[in-house]
């Protein structure tokens, strides 16, 4: 399984945990039984490999990551999306963007345009060219106000 796999098997798992509410260790553990992830392979290519023990620890990480950090990661996306409540955001774009902002965040040897540019293409297999927009106009901004506070 690659990262980006890895990444877009992340952001389902963070998309799910919106709805059940489930704590992110047992979803992770659900998910990555082998006989289930079977069954998903049928449905989703993405699920054809099953993630090496460095690619589970890296799903861990961000999963959780993204769980505890909700309210902060919520908090950037309500402010890049001017005009847009997190109400208005589709619950996929909402997971790939919480999951891209805590990369650029968190995750130290993750790029911050390899991350925009990875969540992008993630959204373009699940959502519309509008939310694909949408959704690499709030990681742009946010991108680019994080420059300007290291230049300051």
């Amino acid at each position: 399984m690659t990262r980006s796999n890895a990444r877009e098997l992340a952001i389902h798992l963070i998309y799910e945990l919106d709805y059940t509410k489930q704590p992110p260790l047992e979803a992770l553990e659900t998910r990555l039984q082998k006989e289930y992830y079977q069954l998903l392979s049928d449905e989703n290519e993405v699920y054809t490999d099953r993630p090496s023990k460095k690619q589970r620890d890296y799903l861990t990480a961000c999963v959780t990551g993204v769980c505890e950090k909700a309210p902060e990661l919520d908090g950037i996306i309500e402010k890049y999306s001017v005009g847009w409540g997190l109400h208005r955001i589709s619950r996929f774009a909402k997971a790939a963007l919480r999951m891209a902002l805590y990369e650029i965040l968190y995750v130290e040897d993750v790029p911050t345009g390899v991350a925009i540019n990875e969540c992008v293409e993630i959204v373009k297999k699940y959502e519309d060219a509008d939310t694909v927009k949408f959704v690499n106009g709030i990681l742009g901004s946010f991108s680019r106000s994080l420059r300007e506070q290291e230049q300051q």
